[in-house]
């Protein structure tokens, strides 16, 4: 017998709940040095990167021009691959395994050593994640990887150097995310479903600015933040903003 619509919807938010409950338990240490990473950049005139492909943009996206979030994270474009607004929306997919393309995004974005950079791939099997991570650290970037460390455990890297993201990274952080990213299954559905890896990711990503920010904060350095718009005074507060780091945000060229 099927279980009743809102039995699911309580089933999907137990299990998400203890995705976060692990990620704040489990991955503490790694936060706090993704945040120092962070902090230690904004403070030495660096800047920082996030990409993802696919859905995992979306956790990347969330802390670019974000109300309440730094305003020295900028999103690291690989045209066709961030987000899924590309026709067809496999393209996006098959661009993930094309190999070399990470290398011809790299250099030709404003990225220098000493910048940060957080790739976030919930499998970190495929050859652009990979090699991104790679490319990043040989340029002299810190790179922190946001991924499913189970994938690497129990999958086979689509890389040649039979890889995956995590072995590339200066900082990794777990989602906890198991294989397959869905949470529910029903006996009348033929696949589970339910993911909840971009609850999750955002998240982690979210919990490392808002503790870059406290860190930055304790060593007297005052945090660059961005206001919502959408409050008395917002706009002006981020033109501000905007104008003072011009040379260290790119989402406004």
């Amino acid at each position: 017998m099927n279980e009743p619509a809102e039995d699911l919807s309580d089933r999907y938010f137990d299990a998400a709940i203890g995705l976060l409950r692990r990620a704040r338990d489990e991955e503490g240490p790694a936060i706090r040095a993704a945040a120092a990473a962070v902090a230690d950049a904004v403070e030495a005139g660096g800047r920082v990167f996030v990409f993802g492909a696919g859905h995992s943009s979306l956790p990347a996206q969330d802390v670019v021009y974000r109300a309440g979030g730094l305003a020295l994270i900028n999103l690291l474009v690989v045209p066709g691959v961030v987000g899924v607004d590309v026709r067809p929306a496999t393209l996006g997919s098959a661009l993930e395994q094309v190999d070399g393309l990470a290398g011809v995004v790299l250099d030709t974005s404003p990225v220098r050593r000493g910048d940060v950079l957080f790739v976030i791939s919930l499998s970190g099997r495929n050859a652009l994640p990979v090699e991104m991570a790679q490319n990043a650290r040989t340029l002299g970037l810190t790179v922190v990887g946001v991924t499913s460390v189970a994938y690497a455990e129990q999958t086979a890297s689509r890389h040649v150097s039979g890889t995956f993201l995590r072995d590339h990274c200066d900082i990794v952080l777990d989602s906890k995310i198991a294989v397959g990213d869905a949470e529910l299954s029903d006996d009348a559905i033929p696949a589970p479903f339910a993911p909840a890896s971009t609850v999750v990711t955002s998240a982690l990503m979210q919990a490392v600015v808002a503790t870059a920010a406290t860190d930055l904060a304790a060593r007297g350095v005052v945090p660059p933040m961005l206001r919502s718009g959408n409050v008395d005074g917002g706009h002006d507060w981020n033109a501000q903003i905007f104008e003072q780091y011009r040379d260290r945000i790119y989402f406004r060229h």
